[in-house]
């Protein structure tokens, strides 16, 4: 099974792309996050992959991260969703407010999210309250470690988690904020507010 591709982007459609690896193109399906951080046509990129296997195909699903792909793997656990809407529930969230919603039970929010119903979401919240706990403390860890590296206040610690709820590795969330606090100083870079280091860390990543 394939655990992982590394290869060149050769097309990117509305939900997929293809990737060619040494000569072979494989078609990938990705969230709305996944396909908006794809690189241009021809430059390299590293996915996570899923198999699913049918009867008639064999269909991959790529993710940046691999905590996007233990979250798909885990959604699908659920009675009634398969992997589509796994990948539709991933593209309806960020992978931090989709865990804080399931384990409290916020019914009202996941049913904003395309193609949930109430009852999916009721299932949601039954069936994986305890199980989703270890993805949003991963992200407040992540983000809270950041303030010994870059010091500054809580604003950076959101920060970085929004880049990292945007499917940002930490380690490019953390080098944009890096390069942020370089460029305008430390003086200025502590004062900043959560939007403004937001955005400065995104235009960086651009």
């Amino acid at each position: 099974m394939i655990a992982s591709l590394t290869g060149k982007i050769q097309y990117i459609a509305s939900d997929r792309c293809v990737i060619d690896v040494n000569g072979v193109g494989y078609e990938v399906f990705l969230s709305t996050e996944g396909l908006s951080r794809l690189p241009e046509r021809g430059e390299t990129l590293f996915l996570h992959i899923h198999n699913n296997v049918r009867e008639d195909a064999i269909v991959l699903f790529g993710f940046s991260e691999r905590m996007g792909k233990e979250m798909f793997l885990t959604l699908k656990t659920v009675s009634g969703i398969g992997p589509k809407l796994a990948l539709a529930i991933l593209s309806g969230m960020p992978l931090d407010s989709l865990s804080q919603a399931i384990m409290t039970g916020d019914v009202k929010g996941l049913t904003t999210i395309s193609g949930v119903g109430k009852k999916t979401a009721e299932r949601l919240c039954v069936e994986l309250k305890d199980k989703v706990g270890d993805y949003q403390s991963a992200t407040s860890q992540t983000a809270v470690s950041t303030i010994g590296v870059l010091g500054g206040s809580t604003a950076l610690v959101d920060a970085l988690s929004a880049l990292v709820n945007l499917g940002y590795p930490d380690s490019m969330a953390r080098e944009a904020l890096g390069s942020v606090k370089k460029q305008l100083g430390d003086e200025t870079f502590t004062a900043m507010k959560v939007e403004e280091l937001i955005r400065e860390g995104l235009r960086t990543l651009a």
